[in-house]
Formats: structure tokens, sequence, C-alpha cells
């Protein structure tokens, strides 16, 4: 990986993330999917709060991260793909997948175990369904999160190039494939062959725990299709469905120092996916 790209790494990440923020944004207040009931501002300002601090604790916690880790790798001989010899445009195709294929069972994990659940249901809890939820995570999510990601990139070996690609397009397909945009249906279903749409997601998204279960993927579907967690449609329709989980559906719970112990409050709930499914009763005025 040339020096130059590694250096720049923080500038090009942030480039690209503020472009597809911005424009995935202006998207939805021009043609939304779903009719929006709570304030922007609200959910906003707080779920961009909560990825900066995010941010700030990623870099505290973790002396190098997955670039430069990859480097590291790459140099030492560390990892299965440094110890084979495969043309280098194949070995940034297999890492890329192989980085994507992970990051699936790991979201897979945060959904089977409670413990896990616990800290993955705040991302779930967002009342809203937009290009913010995808930045929604919980700071200790994030901090386990990354110490995967390390645990992959030592074991894989990918190169640098393959792990800077795949980490801007899983900040770009994440807040693309949360977004509250309208696709044409014909443009949506050839699209999600390729990509996770965000129509393909949103079900994931859904308050009922066989939809919540479903539509793992991040970047790709076809991990989805191939493991039999794909799931076409909600059954309510995407614009009835109601968002979240049946736990901290108030406003209040959109703040910041709530969503921060969110956690620690209540039971797991029915949804993570070795418990019995309970359907949740809702209250009619909360959807």
């Amino acid at each position: 990986m040339p020096q130059v790209i590694l250096e720049q790494e923080p500038a090009i990440r942030l480039a690209v993330f503020l472009g597809v923020l911005i424009g995935m944004a202006a998207w939805e207040v021009a043609v939304p999917r779903r009719r929006v009931e709570i304030p922007r501002l609200l959910r906003w300002s707080n779920n961009l709060a909560l990825v900066a601090i995010d941010t700030l604790l990623v870099r505290l916690v973790f002396p190098v991260v997955a670039v430069g880790l990859a480097v590291i790798a790459q140099k030492s001989g560390w990892g299965l793909l440094n110890q084979i010899g495969i043309p280098y445009w194949l070995a940034i195709l297999i890492a890329i997948l192989a980085l994507d294929l992970a990051i699936y069972f790991q979201h897979v994990l945060f959904h089977a175990v409670p413990a896990l659940w616990r800290l993955h249901r705040m991302h779930h809890a967002d009342l809203e369904f937009d290009v913010t939820t995808g930045l929604r995570f919980h700071p200790l999510e994030i901090l386990l999160s990354m110490l995967i990601k390390l645990g992959v990139v030592l074991a894989l070996g990918p190169p640098a190039i393959a792990v800077l690609i795949f980490e801007v397009l899983l900040n770009a397909s994440s807040l693309f494939n949360h977004s509250n945009i309208r696709l044409p249906v014909k443009v949506d279903a050839v699209l999600r062959l390729f990509i996770v749409t965000p129509d393909m997601h949103r079900v994931h998204h859904s308050i009922l725990p066989s939809e919540t279960n479903s539509n793992f993927g991040f970047n790709v579907p076809w991990w989805d299709r191939i493991l039999g967690t794909y799931l076409a449609q909600p059954k309510s329709g995407h614009e009835d469905m109601t968002i979240g989980i049946e736990q901290f559906r108030n406003r209040r719970s959109l703040w910041l120092d709530r969503m921060l112990i969110q956690p620690l409050l209540g039971r797991a709930s029915g949804y993570p996916t070795n418990r019995k499914e309970e359907e949740p009763q809702i209250d009619p005025k909360l959807k």
C-alpha cells in the first residue's frame, strides 16, 4: 500500500463519510420512503453525538486500528494471505469478502447472545429509520467490534489497501442501507442482488423478532441468501411496519444519556435468536 495513501487514511475516510452522510440526508428530505414522525433535531443531535464519542474512544483505547495492523502484519508475515502466493488483486478481493463475512457472523453473534444483544439493541431501539441510525451503536459494542476486527486482520493477513477499501465501504454502506430513501421497486430488486438496499435492511429493524433476526448483511446480500437469513419484505409493508423493539419506546429514550445506560436497563427481551420468540404487544398509540 503506498505510504501516501496510508498517511491520508483518516482524511479519505472522513471525506467519504461526510459526502455520503450529506448526500443521503438530502435524498431523504427530497424522496423519503416513510413519513417522519419524530423531529430530526432530536434524533440527529443525539445520534451524531454518539458517533463522536465512539470515534474518540476507539482512538483512545486502540493504539493501532485495522489498516495500521494490516501494514504491521504484512511486514511481519502474519496471517493466512501473507503465507500463500496468490496475485495481489485476488488477495484484495478475498480479503474484502472475508472481512464482510466476518462482520455478518459478528452481527449474528450480537443477536444470538443475550449479553451482547443488550449492547446491540441500542442500535435497534431507534424509533425512526434513517441515515443517522447507521451511526447509532453503543460505545462498548464499537470497542468489541474493533477487537474482533483486529483479530480477523491478524488471522487473515489482508493487504492494507483491502482493509481501507473495506472500512470505507462498510461506513458508506451503513449510511446508505439505513437511509429513509425511496427507490423504484424494479431498481431495488436489481440492486439487492449485489448490495444491501435500504428496503432490505429496514426489515431487520422491524419490531417483530422474526423480522429483526433476518437480513444481517451490511455490504453484500449474499451471506443472508446463502445462510438462510434472507427475508424479502416486512409483513406489514415498509410504510406501516413499526420500527424498533418493544422496550424503550418513548422519546426520552432517544437522548444520549439514556442510550448509554440502555444495556443496564430491563431484561434482554425475546429478541436474541436463541430465545423463544414472543411477538410484542404494541400500543397502537406508539405506532
